[in-house]
């Protein structure tokens, strides 16, 4: 970091742009500041799922993951900077299958929901879903790195997975869709 936010207050957005890491000023309602906006809010809902107690292995996964959509809202701010590859991708694949593993394997569709962590974990992958469908949005007009979405989309899997880990740990069983309720009171 070139140098240290000490004013906070600056009113250089009141006329509704908004400074880029790289100096430059875009629209506050652009592609590109709608999926930082959207990496930002992926990023809280995270913070707020390691607020609540979780087993040590989930909490450090993470915690990285906070870190890593740190790193991509900075590649975000400075178009043409890449910041998320390959090895975050293959992280997070490598977490799907260990925690995964463990698992009774699925034989319905699962609703968001169980215990509060597994609800938040589900709360999480939707805002990933959506910071996703804005970088994809934003890829249309300008040049996003691959392994940004891939990150995002591997993310949403992984939040889906830790949210059954958490419904066990918590032994609470997942939320099953029953095709069969209509008529049901």
């Amino acid at each position: 970091m070139g140098h240290r936010l000490s004013k906070i207050v600056t009113r250089t957005g009141d006329a509704g742009t908004t400074g880029l890491g790289d100096g430059s000023r875009v629209a506050k309602d652009s592609q590109r500041i709608e999926a930082i906006g959207a990496v930002d809010e992926l990023n809280s809902t995270v913070g707020l799922l390691l607020s609540e107690t979780l087993p040590g292995a989930c909490a450090s996964v993470l915690v990285g993951v906070q870190h890593d959509l740190f790193d991509l809202g900075g590649e975000l701010s400075i178009p043409g900077y890449v910041a998320v590859t390959d090895a975050h991708v293959l992280r997070l694949e490598d977490a799907v299958e260990r925690f995964n593993a463990d698992l009774a394997p699925l034989k319905e569709f699962i609703l968001p929901g169980g215990a509060r962590p597994a609800s938040l974990a589900h709360i999480a992958r939707t805002v990933c879903r959506r910071a996703e469908r804005a970088l994809v949005r934003l890829a249309q007009e300008e040049t996003v790195s691959d392994d940004s979405r891939k990150y995002l989309n591997r993310l949403s899997d992984l939040l889906f997975v830790l949210a059954r880990v958490l419904n066990r740990e918590a032994r609470v069983s997942d939320v099953l869709w029953r095709k069969d309720r209509h008529g049901a009171a």
